[in-house]
């Protein structure tokens, strides 16, 4: 059973903003609930195609260790990133658009296919994603609008 999760909000930031600090891996904890820690697997530490970061978080009762790597990357528009070990693979893509002057949407999609545990609990995943990505960018929001930013 295949996953296929796509959320989205309106922040009260310019594009270049938001997109900058969405697609900054150093910046996840701040953003992320479940996001604990971050490690480069690549260096230079930067966002681009074939770079690879670790992501070390707790969902569903569970610690994850999962690296993505980066497949597609378009500053200020779009961020594709792959795992590339973990518990299932998975894909994550950013896109932000404006919202009009000052202000983006930003939509956040995971898509994949389950396996081992997670095939099990595959009905409920996409649901407890959805709630978990409604709250991360809501989050999100709260850090761009309020000047907090890491």
């Amino acid at each position: 059973m295949a996953v296929d999760v796509e959320t989205e909000i309106v922040i009260d930031r310019p594009r270049a903003e938001v997109a900058a600090f969405a697609s900054n891996p150093d910046n996840a904890p701040v953003w992320y609930a479940k996001i604990k820690r971050v490690e480069w697997k690549t260096a230079p530490r930067r966002v681009a195609a074939g770079a690879r970061v670790a992501f070390v978080a707790r969902f569903l009762g569970r610690r994850l260790v999962y690296t993505y790597e980066f497949v597609d990357v378009v500053p200020g528009e779009r961020l594709v990133m792959r795992t590339a070990e973990g518990p299932f693979p998975m894909e994550t893509t950013y896109t932000w658009a404006e919202a009009g002057e000052q202000a983006t949407r930003m939509s956040l999609r995971n898509t994949g296919t389950p396996s081992g545990f997670s095939r099990v609990v595959a009905p409920f995943l996409a649901s407890a994603m959805r709630s978990a990505n409604r709250k991360d960018l809501a989050r999100l929001k709260a850090v761009l609008e309020g000047g907090r930013t890491a």
